[in-house]
């Protein structure tokens, strides 16, 4: 239990989540002041006694005098013992009392023989004796664990509590919720000690375990309910992997021995039929009453659901008949119930369980491995597929978890191998478990030592590879030797080959290079009947955007109207990662908020970091910088905690794109840089790629165009798109203001010839936006620049891309201001100066201020007449907003999402030339429904 010396404290002494509990409780039992008397009272593990030791230790500060005593259930039988601890330190002054009160209760507490006093003359001498103390300072009375205190002690203590106003003394008594004791039954008031709040039990986690990973905390938290003992006491008994807690907790925790000893008295005092069932519910695991007889019967061991009946008196158990469910009152009794258990009673439980649960194959297949002791292909077999299943739902812990049981329970042979190195591969490519997926993958090698190794062997090494300090060329040339030379066929249902595939496509565009992606088209040319569709996909989406990219959107299409219901978190990043460079992240983006969710709750770690990923891009291109920002930190510190190094950069660029772009052009320079350097030497040039797109906006802003040109550049030379360099794409005009700003106008002009050639345009409003901009900067020809630059702003759909829109309105704005249509420039400039505000662009706002000061004006920003048309729906959002509704609120009434709500709001600011909410009635107030008209 928790004690004196390991009490959940917070700073200076306090208790975690208890001031409130601990200054009621002063109150009423009133410490220093009239006295009072308190049962205190709650569930084992709950914290009675730490809230004990800290109002002993404020009171004895404070110049009370504190008594103290506490039930052991070793001296319940003998009189007056509990009655001793309390007065032994007044021997001396029992001389004081007179003299039948002083014979009486020397006797009582056995410093000398006599008859045996009457009990009502003790409970005096008692209350005398304390009287006369209290009359000095303020006296304290504390009893621990009263149910346990001897009867005859506790019937004297209460008779005292119920008069301890009377003698100024305050009298304190703990007693768990589930027992009874002589003075609890109303004598004196309860107060009901509640386990901690979530806040507080997470702080409380936090404190004591502070590397203990997020989903591990996540689950100790649901099944500790807030119980400080568990809280404390359950990730000590948890199995570790160097240092941090596994990110699996069973679904049955190990109990520690103290909580074994808090939770386990109850359960082995009940007679056995009870026990029995009680370890068939607890394993499994739903309640169900009708599984629990079916399973009685099975075990033909004589039991029926009425031997329930004592522990469900005891309050161990609630049976719940309209639900046909049984549940346990707390989730460690069940954990104790199994603790107090035999290995071979669980083998015989499971047993019975996988013969009744024939319908169900997941539970079925793992109560099967519990029960086996010795290999067993059959047993394993079932638990490979109940893997399967388990992985396809998205718990990738438990499909992990399932095939290292099945490897164990297969017989020396090639399987044992292959199940042991998808576990790893599931370890390290889901769910964040890298050190253990090496350890498997050392256990698959030597089971099956020798030069060929499984795919998921290839697959699992690649990633560990990538996390390490390998390069891409390394890990390429191991997956590339497990596709060509393994003994499979190229079945496209090879969920192994498929899955190895998937992760080569990774590898290739780590490296970004054409000859890396060959071999990964030879093998989708060799499957049959047909290649999946995110692996078609991919291949053209993934690798070589600007020339194939266009010619995937029905196969995205296809991808994206699976995702509605979808769960799977593999199937959603898969999609994801293939709309990428379509600009077709808002189309995924509900679904990759289900896996963000799913991996907070303790989902697949890999899953969660590719969802982060997606949304923060999809967050930059389209304003939702602030978001961006907490997401990429997000991302960052998962990176950390997982061990995902190779995956860290994504936010790493993140962050510096918003740092550049925002001013901080140190931090932004300091981050590509790093990120150069560790891609460079691993020679994963698409981290380079990305790191050189920040440095380039980064440098556009501080105005130091030769550097930019130079970033640009080295993502893709100018006059070509660099093949299979998808991000290439992101850097277009990036690359031609630059050069033209440096005076390279046949670089800028060849670059542009480049992008129509490759037909960027089709891509995306956001391509198209980019090459009639690009165009427009390029060319010599005003008139034909100011016609391409209109043509740029009026692409359907182009508005949304916030930073990249107000830019061309920028660079239109300039050009305007150039050949001196200083009025015609003011709108344009001023549009772009909202939009730089609103992001928080501060470079590029001040650019933008220097323009209009050019121009003739200060900070004016266009009105609805010169700001470019709201949509139907922007103008109808744009009008509940500004009458005071939430987003929530707008969305529940237009039937969309609250951040397709937000997200309209952050394009309809610029475009009315306003940079809050609390502008919008009034630009609305001016607006007439001509003036919105196209």
């Amino acid at each position: 239990m928790i004690n004196s010396h390991s009490p959940p404290r917070g700073t200076a002494g306090r208790l975690i989540g208890r001031d409130r509990d601990l200054q009621r409780i002063r109150a009423l039992v009133g410490i220093g002041a009239a006295g009072g008397a308190l049962l205190l009272s709650g569930e084992a593990g709950v914290g009675k006694t730490a809230v004990l030791d800290v109002l002993a230790e404020a009171a004895q500060a404070e110049g009370t005098r504190v008594l103290r005593a506490g039930g052991v259930e070793s001296e319940a039988n003998y009189s007056y013992s509990g009655l001793n601890q309390v007065l032994f330190p007044f021997q001396d002054a029992l001389g004081e009392l007179q003299a039948p009160f002083r014979d009486a209760l020397r006797v009582a507490l056995g410093f000398e023989s006599g008859s045996p006093p009457e009990r009502l003359m003790v409970s005096n001498a008692v209350l005398l004796l304390l009287q006369k103390v209290a009359a000095g300072d303020p006296l304290l009375l504390l009893i621990d664990d009263l149910p346990w205190l001897d009867r005859a002690s506790a019937a004297v203590l209460g008779f005292v509590a119920r008069r301890a106003t009377g003698i100024r003394a305050s009298f304190l008594a703990t007693s768990r919720s589930d027992s009874h004791s002589l003075i609890d039954r109303g004598a004196i008031p309860t107060y009901w000690l509640q386990p901690l709040d979530e806040e507080s039990a997470d702080r409380l986690v936090s404190t004591r375990y502070p590397d203990l990973v997020a989903g591990a905390r996540r689950r100790l938290l649901t099944v500790a309910h807030g119980n400080p003992l568990a809280l404390l006491e359950l990730p000590s008994a948890l199995p570790t992997v160097q240092g941090p807690v596994h990110d699996d907790i069973p679904a049955v925790l190990p109990l520690g021995r103290r909580l074994a000893t808090v939770f386990g008295s109850r359960i082995t005092s009940l007679p056995q039929p009870s026990q029995r069932l009680l370890l068939l519910a607890a394993l499994e695991g739903d309640g169900d009453l009708g599984v629990l007889q079916a399973a009685t019967r099975q075990a033909n061991d004589g039991y029926v659901l009425d031997d329930l009946a004592p522990a469900e008196r005891d309050q161990l158990v609630h049976i719940d008949e309209g639900a046909g469910r049984l549940k346990f009152r707390h989730p460690l009794i069940r954990s104790a119930v199994v603790e107090n258990s035999t290995s071979g009673e669980r083998r015989a439980v499971h047993a019975a369980l996988a013969h009744v649960l024939v319908d169900q194959p997941e539970r079925r297949a793992w109560h099967l491995g519990e029960a086996t002791l010795e290999p067993d292909e059959n047993v394993a077999a079932l638990l490979e597929h109940a893997a399967r299943i388990t992985l396809r739902r998205g718990d990738a812990a438990g499909g992990m978890r399932t095939l290292i049981r099945a490897a164990h329970l297969t017989p020396p042979c090639p399987d044992r191998s292959r199940r042991l190195a998808e576990a790893a591969y599931v370890g390290a490519e889901s769910t964040g478990a890298l050190p253990s997926a090496r350890k498997l993958l050392d256990d698959a090698r030597r089971t099956a030592p020798g030069p060929r190794r499984c795919l998921y062997s290839a697959a699992a090494t690649a990633v560990l590879i990538l996390n390490g300090d390998g390069d891409v060329d390394t890990a390429h040339g191991l997956l590339v030797a497990a596709i060509d030379t393994g003994t499979h066929a190229f079945d496209a249902d090879d969920k192994a080959l498929v899955d190895v595939l998937y992760t080569l496509a990774f590898v290739c565009f780590f490296g970004a290079r054409h000859d890396l992606w060959q071999p990964y088209y030879r093998a989708l040319e060799k499957l049959t009947p047909e290649v999946p569709v995110v692996l078609s996909a991919l291949g053209k989406t993934f690798s070589d955007p600007a020339r194939t990219g266009v010619a995937a959107s029905e196969e995205l299409d296809e991808l994206v109207a699976e995702l509605a219901t979808a769960t799977d978190p593999l199937q959603i990043t898969q999609a994801s990662t293939a709309a990428i460079y379509l600009d077709r992240l808002a189309d995924v983006r509900e679904a990759a908020w289900r896996v963000v969710r799913m991996g907070r709750d303790g989902g697949p770690a890999r899953r969660y970091l590719a969802a982060l990923v997606h949304l923060c891009l999809d967050d930059y291109l389209t304003g939702m910088w602030d978001e961006a920002a907490q997401l990429a930190d997000e991302g960052v510190q998962l990176c950390e905690t997982h061990g995902y190094t190779a995956f860290a950069w994504y936010f790493l660029y993140v962050q510096a794109l918003l740092a550049g772009a925002r001013g901080d052009a140190d931090r932004a320079d300091a981050t590509t840089e790093g990120i150069i350097h560790w891609a460079t030497r691993r020679r994963a040039f698409c981290a380079a790629h990305y790191a050189h797109h920040a440095a380039a906006v980064t440098a556009l802003g501080r105005g130091d165009f030769a550097d930019a040109y130079e970033h640009a550049a080295a993502i893709s030379p100018a006059g070509t798109l660099a093949s299979h360099a998808p991000h290439a794409l992101w850097a277009t005009m990036d690359l031609v203001e630059a050069a033209v700003r440096t005076d390279r106008r046949t670089e800028a002009a060849a670059h542009v010839r480049a992008m129509r050639e490759a037909g960027v345009a089709a891509i995306s409003s956001r391509h198209a936006l980019l090459m009639e901009a690009c165009a427009a900067l390029a060319t010599t020809d005003d008139d034909e620049a100011l016609t391409l630059f209109t043509k740029a702003l009026a692409v359907a759909g182009a508005e949304r891309w916030m930073f990249d829109f107000a830019r061309v309105q920028l660079a239109y704005g300039e050009r305007l201001r150039r050949v001196r249509a200083t009025t015609e420039s003011r709108g344009p400039l001023s549009a772009a100066l909202s939009t730089f505000e609103h992001l928080g662009a501060r470079p590029w706002a001040e650019r933008a201020e220097t323009e209009l000061r050019a121009a003739g004006s200060g900070r004016r920003r266009p009105g609805p007449s010169t700001a470019h048309t709201l949509t139907p729906q922007e103008l109808e959002i744009a009008r509940l907003a500004a009458s005071g509704l939430t987003n929530k609120q707008v969305a529940e009434r237009l039937f969309l999402s609250h951040r397709t709500v937000g997200a309209h709001l952050y394009q309809i600011y610029p475009k009315l030339g306003i940079t809050s909410r609390a502008m919008l009635r009034d630009a609305l107030e001016s607006w007439s429904p001509s003036e919105n008209q196209p």
